[in-house]
């Protein structure tokens, strides 16, 4: 057996640690929070040869030339005193307690409007059901979305709808994202692309992107002819319709809107089209909306200046007056978010959130965990949902607000992913979602402030040592 000369392992060690330094620099230079950054940087210089090619993938943020045109589109598209913008908040005034949230407005750069019809759907199949429906009826084209698409029964479903219309003469654009559609063989999109429906794969960066964990497009957006749209928690495989155990029955919500919105929606698509095929899209003004609702699409993002998924939830928890309720498939907030969730309890405001009782990712749910039992401490009820999975993004203000969207309460969401959500201002609708929240608080288990003394010693070691992921969580 023969063993490399100790000059050259000598050199290999030295060349390593100096790759190790550069990139610590880089982390340094780039990393966007504090604790990602010393995180980084210590293990880049002390440990290089096991960080160095997890870096590559997990740290690296390559995506100028995305930034650049979603600047470029900001300015172009997205100013509040842009006289375009104006005369449409004039037609579709929003409601007096969209001011609560108008920092939100003005760091998105997107109004709130009136005029919208909502529809709540609950669960896959009145989500999927109402997304079919739409596509069978469209006439110009149809914008599809998803962070995982899998070539199942309801994969084959969606397949079969987008086909139909493209025979039809209907212009077909389809978006996923190469890590959450990973197992999505060649074939559907060839099928697809066969059929004359045009489909791509999204991308930050060309030529490493599948391998490129974070920065991913984790949004769920459908638009049918420029005026209905739909967004929400739900990708398309047949476990979100609680087909596949261990997690079945699926809990998740979507919903549907019309009105004047609904462009900022199908904008957030075609921002993304544009980046991948270097073309934008034809797209067609939203009809008037059969409704009173005042809403606002936030679209938030790792190209943006700011951290903006995590103001929007901070902003948010702040106009909470009394009633602050939470869905969420992972708790793992940010110190800002948490913040501003224990100020809410201080405020009198009631504070509740629902979590899964089991796991899809397993360190996720043992950092969730103690997180939970903190939050408990901190006077913040914390409900565990038992009948099945609970995969729902959705927060319920006061009596009159209510965001449905893609959003987790997590840092990949909170600063690496692309996220969308609609954020409404509605009497009715958010009835309608406290309604279907207390259906589930009733099917959950509230943790108690003692059970966290109850926990074997080694399983709270555990669940220490999991949230020490967070950052990459």
């Amino acid at each position: 057996m023969q063993y490399l000369p100790l000059a050259l392992v000598s050199a290999l060690v030295l060349v390593l640690h100096a790759a190790g330094v550069v990139a610590a620099i880089h982390a340094l230079m780039h990393t966007r929070t504090p604790q990602g950054a010393v995180a980084w940087v210590f293990g880049l210089v002390l440990l290089p040869y096991f960080t160095l090619l997890p870096y590559l993938f997990l740290g690296s943020k390559r995506f100028t030339g995305y930034a650049e045109l979603h600047h470029s589109r900001l300015a172009r598209l997205r100013q509040l005193d842009d006289p375009a913008q104006r005369a449409l908040a004039a037609q579709y005034p929003p409601h007096a307690g969209a001011q609560r949230y108008q920092a939100i407005s003005k760091m998105l750069g997107v109004p709130f409007l009136s005029g919208h019809r909502l529809r709540l759907l609950v669960n896959g199949k009145a989500s999927f059901d109402a997304i079919f429906e739409a596509i069978a009826g469209a006439e110009h084209y149809v914008l599809v979305q998803f962070f995982i698409i899998h070539d199942d029964e309801l994969g084959r479903r969606l397949q079969a709808a987008l086909l139909e219309r493209a025979a039809a003469g209907v212009r077909v654009h389809v978006l996923y994202d190469g890590v959450g559609s990973h197992e999505l063989p060649a074939s559907y999109d060839a099928i697809l692309r066969a059929g004359g429906v045009q489909i791509h794969r999204f991308a930050t960066r060309r030529w490493r992107n599948r391998f490129q964990l974070n920065f991913r497009n984790h949004r769920k957006v459908v638009v049918v002819d420029g005026w209905r749209g739909f967004v929400g928690g739900l990708n398309v495989g047949d476990e979100y319709l609680g087909l596949k155990p261990p997690l079945a029955p699926w809990r998740d919500t979507h919903m549907e809107l019309q009105g004047p919105a609904v462009a900022d929606l199908q904008l957030a698509f075609d921002e993304n089209w544009h980046w991948i095929t270097g073309e934008p899209l034809a797209l067609l003004p939203p009809r008037a909306g059969e409704g009173h609702a005042t809403s606002l699409i936030a679209a938030t993002g790792p190209a943006d200046a700011q951290e903006t998924c995590s103001l929007f939830f901070v902003q948010a928890i702040h106009a909470a007056r009394h009633r602050l309720w939470l869905a969420t498939p992972y708790l793992v907030p940010d110190s800002a978010v948490n913040a501003a969730l224990q100020l809410a309890v201080f405020r009198g405001v009631d504070v509740r959130i629902l979590i899964p009782a089991i796991a899809d990712h397993r360190t996720v749910f043992l950092a969730s965990s103690l997180n939970a039992h903190e939050a408990v401490r901190a006077g913040i009820r914390v409900f565990r949902y038992q009948p099945g999975f609970t995969h729902q993004k959705v927060l319920l203000i006061d009596d009159d607000t209510a965001a449905v969207g893609s959003m987790n309460l997590d840092n990949r969401s909170l600063r690496l992913n692309f996220e969308i959500t609609a954020l409404n201002i509605d009497t009715m609708f958010a009835s309608e979602v406290e309604q279907m929240l207390k259906a589930d608080f009733a099917q959950a288990i509230e943790i108690d402030a003692s059970e966290y003394g109850r926990l074997h010693y080694l399983y709270r070691v555990l669940i220490h040592v999991a949230r020490l992921f967070s950052p990459v969580l």
